[in-house]
């Protein structure tokens, strides 16, 4: 006696997921997509927070250098002052390398003579990457002390 079991028949409906499995995918590609274009997104604020941070370098040893070389220069003081603009033979080699390093660097310094024996000095460094976003500035004090 062999029994054979045969289906019953359903009283309900049968139900119809035809395509829920590709609407799964594509749901989880948008995901992804978001996803991805999230990270490129922070990708490129790295790259630019990066490459910010190697210019504020560059000004940083700029200025260093400048202020080493007034500190070894202190009977010729006043003639580093510049405001910017025109010529100034003291600071032309300093200027050049400061502008081959830091592209479209806008440069001040002043000499204020505050006591016989004590000059403050401020360099003032700013850059521009792009047209649109704010000017970034550098600035450092220093006061340089004769040693007579």
């Amino acid at each position: 006696m062999s029994a054979r079991f045969e289906r019953l028949p359903s009283k309900r409906p049968p139900r119809l997921q035809r395509g829920v499995a590709l609407l799964e995918a594509l749901i989880a590609t948008v995901i992804l997509a978001i996803g991805l274009l999230g990270a490129i997104g922070m990708q490129a604020r790295a790259y630019t927070a990066l490459s910010e941070a190697g210019l504020r370098g560059e000004a940083t040893m700029a200025s260093e250098k400048l202020l080493a070389l007034m500190t070894m220069d202190q009977a010729n003081l006043a003639s580093y002052a510049y405001a910017g603009s025109g010529g100034n033979d003291t600071l032309a080699g300093w200027l050049a390398e400061t502008r081959g390093f830091i592209p479209n660097a806008a440069v001040k310094v002043a000499v204020t003579a505050e006591t016989v024996n004590r000059s403050k000095v401020e360099v003032e460094i700013s850059w521009q990457r792009k047209q649109d976003i704010t000017a970034n500035v550098h600035k450092v004090t220093s006061y340089i002390s004769n040693s007579r």
